[in-house]
C-alpha cells in the first residue's frame, strides 16, 4: 500500500533515476524543474510525466478505515538528435520498458507498457521523439 501520491512520484522517479544513471547514462527532465536541452548536444535524453487520474474508494468501509484506489498514467519522452535514426531512442525505450512492464513498484502496480510509438516533436526545431505510457494504480491509505 502506498500512502501519498508523493510516494507514487517518488518511486517512479527514484526507479528511472537509478536507471538512467548507469552506463550508459542519460539525462532525466522531470515535471516542474528547470531542464534545458542542448540542441547541439549528440545525447539521447529523457522526459517524465506522471498523469493523475480518477482517485476512487476500493473498500466498503468508512474513510477512516478503508482506502482509496488512485491510478494514473506514466508518459516517457525519450529525445535523439534528428538524423540519427531510431536506435538510440528504441534502446533507451527498451531500458524503461523493462523497469514498470507489469511490475508493482514500492505499492504501485504497472500495466503492459505502450510503445515505443513516434510522437510529432514537443521540440521540433531539433529533437527525434518517441514515447511509452504505463497506466498504472496504487492504493492509498
Amino acid at each position: 500500500m502506498t500512502s501519498t501520491i508523493n510516494d507514487i512520484r517518488s518511486a517512479i522517479e527514484a526507479r528511472i533515476a537509478t536507471e538512467m544513471a548507469t552506463s550508459p547514462t542519460y539525462s532525466v527532465s522531470y515535471q516542474n524543474v528547470p531542464f534545458t536541452p542542448d540542441a547541439t548536444d549528440t545525447l539521447p535524453w529523457v522526459q517524465v510525466f506522471i498523469t493523475l487520474g480518477e482517485n476512487r474508494p476500493a473498500t466498503l468501509l468508512a474513510a477512516a478505515d478503508g482506502f482509496n484506489l488512485q491510478v494514473g498514467t506514466l508518459v516517457m519522452n525519450i529525445f535523439s538528435p534528428l538524423g540519427k535514426g531510431s536506435g538510440d531512442n528504441f534502446t533507451i525505450a527498451e531500458r524503461l520498458k523493462d523497469l514498470f512492464d507489469r511490475v508493482t513498484v514500492q505499492g504501485v502496480r504497472f500495466d503492459s507498457v505502450s510503445g515505443p510509438r513516434q510522437v510529432p516533436s514537443s521540440l521540433p526545431e531539433s529533437f527525434f521523439q518517441t514515447q511509452l505510457t504505463a497506466t498504472f494504480e496504487a492504493t492509498l491509505d
